[in-house]
Parts: structure tokens; sequence; C-alpha cells
């Protein structure tokens, strides 16, 4: 028997069918993410804190969804060679960036013109601790704190170390001078390495930076950790008072750098959603939490709320700070 259908049915059918091609594609059989392999853009050298952190998140992302992760190193310009080519990536969760708060805000003073927009391009997932970094004298310094360092300078010429021109290390020697009305030189280096050679060889009296990169200083007895910034202790130094205890209240030590997972913008909430969810679900990792102690970074990584948060309460503040260097913009 031969069932026809009725103009009541046809109309209905008809219009669930309209209502269905207005749909946009991924609602109608797209496969859920991820199939295929995620790439990770690094916009620093391998070997340092923010590509350590892309490959142990990263090895936790491929364990979790069960598909390759790669990670790949675009050096150059404070990170804006890497965030320009995220920036063009198709928004579908395959292309992510790890990156610094240097390339998101800093790069909005320091550079005349950017191949980004750090408010419009990404979309931010993660958030991670960059660690506290703490102000370090050579040992041989009559030098055990903030007050003692002032004396000083007043009385020596003294220079600290930065690892960069508007770098936090050079933002802390500028907060300094402000505090105790002293005239520090600021010594800028290509990275921390040569920095901490020279910290410890007594060619500058001093620096500011992570523990990890100045253990072998500290560990040779060549630096003396006088003032770490923030309100709260390093537990890998309980005993170095804080800026903020000794007296030093200026926001540039109140504030901290940070390492962040962004991907381009236009990217899924749910892929949003899921990615945070495995980043703090991996800082809880034994792997992970042995990374950081090693370190000194005393917090793991945090979700996307955390650090949208963090970026609108502090990104002004870091400006600010930045234009009070008076540098010249490349």
């Amino acid at each position: 028997m031969i069932v026809r259908a009725s103009r009541r049915d046809v109309l209905r059918y008809g219009s669930a069918a309209a209502a269905a091609a207005a749909l946009p594609a991924p609602a109608i059989g797209q496969a859920a993410w991820p199939n295929k392999p995620i790439r990770i853009i690094c916009g620093y050298p391998a070997g340092g804190l923010t590509d350590t952190f892309a490959r142990v998140y990263g090895e936790y992302i491929s364990q979790k969804t069960g598909q390759p992760v790669s990670v790949e190193n675009k050096t150059g310009a404070s990170g804006a060679i890497a965030a320009e080519q995220v920036k063009a990536a198709a928004p579908d969760g395959y292309t992510l960036m790890w990156t610094i708060s240097t390339t998101l805000i800093m790069n909005k003073v320091l550079f005349k013109k950017l191949p980004y927009d750090p408010d419009k391009d990404f979309v931010l997932i993660s958030w991670m601790d960059a660690g506290h970094l703490p102000l370090i004298v050579n040992s041989k310094l009559p030098v055990k704190n903030l007050a003692e360092l002032a004396d000083y300078a007043r009385a020596n010429k003294t220079s600290l170390g930065t690892y960069g021109a508007g770098s936090y290390s050079h933002v802390a020697v500028e907060a300094l001078n402000r505090h105790y009305k002293l005239g520090m030189e600021a010594v800028h280096y290509r990275g921390e390495a040569p920095m901490w050679q020279d910290v410890g060889s007594g060619a500058v009296q001093g620096g500011s930076g992570s523990v990890a990169a100045a253990s072998g200083v500290l560990q040779a007895g060549n630096g003396r950790p006088i003032a770490v910034p923030t309100k709260a202790r390093m537990k890998k130094l309980p005993d170095v008072p804080t800026f903020y205890e000794q007296g030093v209240t200026d926001k540039a030590f109140q504030i901290q750098g940070w390492i962040g997972l962004v991907g381009p913008a236009g990217m899924p909430k749910e892929i949003v959603q899921k990615l945070s969810d495995m980043m703090v679900e991996g800082g809880k990792s034994e792997r992970i939490q042995k990374i950081l102690e090693t370190f000194g970074i005393d917090n793991a990584a945090r979700d996307h709320v955390f650090f949208e948060k963090i970026v609108a309460e502090e990104g002004p503040v870091w400006i600010e700070l930045v234009k009070g260097l008076n540098l010249e913009p490349q």
C-alpha cells in the first residue's frame, strides 16, 4: 500500500530540512575535536621555560586526546613572528601558541607596529605562572637586603643586569631607583645566561631573573638572593623576604609575568573549555609538578577565566610600567 504524505506533512518536513540547511557547517556531521594532529607554535627558543611548558603540557594533551602534538619554535621579535603565524591559522583548535606576557602586552609599547592585534587576534586558553624573579646580588657585596643595597648604591657605582630592554628585570631596576631615589644603571643582556655569568663574576652587582637560570650562580655561592617580587614568598627560597615585606610597595613588585596558551580568535568555546580543563588537570600531574619544583614555580596552570581576569586587571599596569622606561619603540 502506498501512503501519500499530506500537505501538512510536506510543509512540516520541508521546514525541518530548511532549518537544518541553515545550520552552520560544524553543526552538521563534523567529527568531534580533535580528530587529527595538533600543532603548537612556541614563540621562544628551545630549552627555555616557555618551550619546556609547551612540550610537557603538549604531551599531556596528546595523552588525553590520543592525537599527536608537535611543537615548533618560531622565535624572533619578542614573539611577534609566532603570533603572526597563529593569527593567520584556522580557528579550529589544531594550531595553538605558547607565548609570554611580553608578546601579548608589553609589545604594544615596545614596537611601533605589530603584525597582529594582541587584544583581538587571540583567544586566551590557559595561564601559567612564569615563577618569581628574585633579585640576586654578587655574594661579595656587603648586602643582605634592599635597604643595604640602597646604602651601597649611594656610595658606589652600581649596575644591575637585565635579560633585555623592556623586560621585567628592566622594570625592576627603574622601580628600585624610583623608590630609593637612586641612579643604578640597567645593563641589558640578550637573555639570562650571560647576565648571570656577569653577576657571578661581579661584572655587574646583581640582576633579576628565574631561579632555574640562576641556579649555577646560587649553587656556586657566587650569588645571594635578597628579595622576591609579589606578596608571597617563594617555596624554594622561604627565607628570602619579598619586596613588599621590605617596604618596597611599587606595583612592579606586585604583578607577575606569565606564560600563556592561546589560539586564533574565533575558536569554538567548547574547544577552548576542553583545552582549558586539560591544562588544569595536567598541572596536577606528578611529572609537571616535578618540573614546577625544579624551576621554582609555585602555581600550576589555571583556566581561561583566570587568564582573562589577569590580563584585564594587570595588563594596564604592565603597559604603564613599560611606558615609564621611556624606550624608543622599534
